[in-house]
């Protein structure tokens, strides 16, 4: 299937209400759900990370969280039903050059879950949540092991891709691990003394796992826009996605340079955990400045492609979450480095997270409504024959 189809939403097809059948929302149900997961999940982690103390704000973003929480469960249903009930047609995904690489975006959302558990199920059901969040993140963790290089292993031995079609969606099961590696920061300092250094030296693994392979992909990525120019506008949003494995990367740098101090000192190691914590600052302030580059190159190309119209689906969640991972490094750096700069700044790319997250969840409830959403590209053409 071409890449411009990739995401394409089903035409002719009936409202969700009106499908000839109710089980045709599982048949066509794929991976790219998720990313509403991603998307909303750290709306809800930058808005109680918003430096203003706004009334209500920090309910807001709990609400938001407990939202998430009853999407992914949601999604995670449909996409076990699908496997049941449809599994000829669901195994086939594995075949699809773009679809299969939404499979990273399962660990992902779920470590938006497993940050909001701390954030907001700490305060709110006490020490209890710590187990469950831990056993959340090894579970996550193994999940984003598996993406990133049974995905790629795939694409070596499986499926077709051309260096003109490569889209920055490469990036999805691969940086799932440092997304977990961040994550795995924000849960060490609520763990025990021996657990803390396991799932601390687990998260530096995790984060080189992915970090260096994603930076690649980015080089790959700029040599096809040399050559090949933008991707077709189906594809527009892709663009922001390289702005993910860069911000994930220099905010995983932070929180285990934050942590990494105390927990190695316990071993030993005070003077390792000293260097990890002054290079993790320098070097998230290094990805930070190339994460500028690749957000305002992402709005440049997206101004163009708004100008010449570029058509709703799926895909534009991939605005939200790489601009709210950078939104909340840029916030750990006005911390960090205490400049108001930073600080400043991160808040701006919060509120913009928030117009930008409010424009794709209303479009992708009116697309669900009509049922155009639920396409899987893999058995598109089963619905084009019935509608032709």
């Amino acid at each position: 299937m071409p890449l411009a189809d990739a995401f394409a939403p089903r035409q002719g097809c009936k409202p969700l209400s009106q499908l000839d059948r109710p089980l045709e929302v599982i048949r066509q149900f794929t991976p790219n759900w998720f990313a509403v997961t991603m998307g909303t999940g750290i709306l809800a982690l930058a808005l109680a990370a918003f430096p203003l103390p706004l009334p209500g704000l920090r309910q807001i973003a709990e609400s938001l969280w407990l939202l998430n929480a009853l999407l992914f469960t949601l999604f995670a249903g449909l996409y076990v039903a699908r496997w049941l009930l449809f599994f000829d047609e669901a195994r086939q995904v594995f075949a699809h050059a773009t679809v299969s690489m939404f499979f990273g975006t399962i660990p992902m959302g779920l470590a938006t879950l497993i940050n909001g558990l701390l954030l907001f199920g700490l305060p709110r059901w006490g020490e209890a949540v710590v187990p469950v969040a831990l056993g959340l993140w090894w579970l996550d963790a193994a999940m984003a092991l598996a993406c990133g290089v049974l995905i790629p292993y795939l694409m070596f031995t499986r499926q077709e891709h051309r260096i003109d079609q490569m889209t920055a969606v490469w990036l999805l099961p691969v940086v799932a691990a440092e997304v977990a590696a961040a994550s795995g920061g924000l849960l060490v300092p609520h763990l025990a003394a021996g657990e803390q250094f396991t799932v601390l030296i687990a998260s530096y693994v995790l984060w080189a796992y992915s970090v260096p392979v994603a930076l690649s992909l980015l080089v790959i990525l700029l040599l096809r826009l040399a050559l090949h120019k933008l991707p077709p506008a189906s594809m527009a949003v892709s663009s922001w996605l390289a702005l993910g494995p860069i911000g994930t990367g220099a905010l995983g740098l932070l929180v285990l340079g934050s942590d990494a101090p105390a927990v190695l000192a316990a071993h030993g190691l005070a003077v390792v955990g000293e260097v990890a914590q002054g290079l993790g600052l320098l070097g998230a302030v290094l990805l930070w400045g190339l994460g500028l580059w690749w957000l305002a190159l992402a709005l440049l190309i997206t101004g163009r492609y708004a100008r010449q119209g570029m058509p709703f689906n799926l895909g534009w969640w991939g605005f939200t979450f790489p601009l709210g991972v950078y939104a909340l490094t840029t916030l750990r750096l006005g911390e960090a480095l205490a400049t108001p700069f930073f600080t400043g700044l991160g808040a701006v790319l919060v509120v913009a997270l928030v117009l930008l997250w409010t424009l794709v969840a209303s479009r992708t409830l009116a697309g669900a409504y009509r049922g155009g959403l639920f396409v899987s590209p893999c058995i598109a053409h089963l619905c084009q024959k019935a509608t032709a």
